[in-house]
């Protein structure tokens, strides 16, 4: 007797070793799980707070263009901010001279209607219109890029053709 309660005792013994062994699994797999979602989360909410960065960029960017604030657009804009497309260096087409040119060619109005525009991914920019994101399209009207540059975004280009 004394003979099947050692067995017995030894059977229940190895019995919760092993369902020990498949908690601990379990619990494994229920961290691994826990992780993985953590993870994803954090990647979510850093393109959240791109999408919300990116957002309130354009949207004062819209403002100081219609409020016609130089002062503070050139501090959105980088300091070789491209105006004429194609434009070679002896043509000082690039940085300094951009409001000059936009005002003697009254392209103030152009610039706050592409801005009106959608944002949308081309490359390592963020275009208005979306038309010309689409290579399918040919567009080659007005068109305006920003870009993250040292973690703020900056008003990079406003070209036509």
């Amino acid at each position: 007797m004394a003979m099947k309660k050692v067995a017995f005792v030894n059977a229940l013994v190895i019995t919760a070793i092993a369902f020990a062994g498949c908690q601990s699994q379990a619990k494994r797999n229920e961290q691994a799980r826990k992780a993985a979602l953590k993870k994803q989360a954090k990647v979510a909410a850093r393109q959240e707070n791109t999408d919300v960065d990116l957002d309130a960029f354009v949207s004062r960017l819209r403002k100081v263009v219609a409020a016609h604030d130089l002062k503070t657009l050139a501090s959105m804009m980088v300091p070789d901010f491209a105006y004429v497309l194609g434009a070679t260096p002896d043509q000082d087409r690039k940085g300094d001279g951009v409001f000059q040119y936009w005002d003697e060619n009254d392209i103030w109005p152009e610039l706050q209607g592409i801005l009106s525009e959608k944002f949308v991914k081309k490359g390592e920019y963020m275009v208005a219109p979306p038309q010309f994101a689409d290579p399918s399209l040919s567009y080659d009207g007005y068109r305006a890029g920003i870009r993250r540059i040292n973690g703020s975004w900056k008003f990079v280009y406003f070209v036509n053709g």
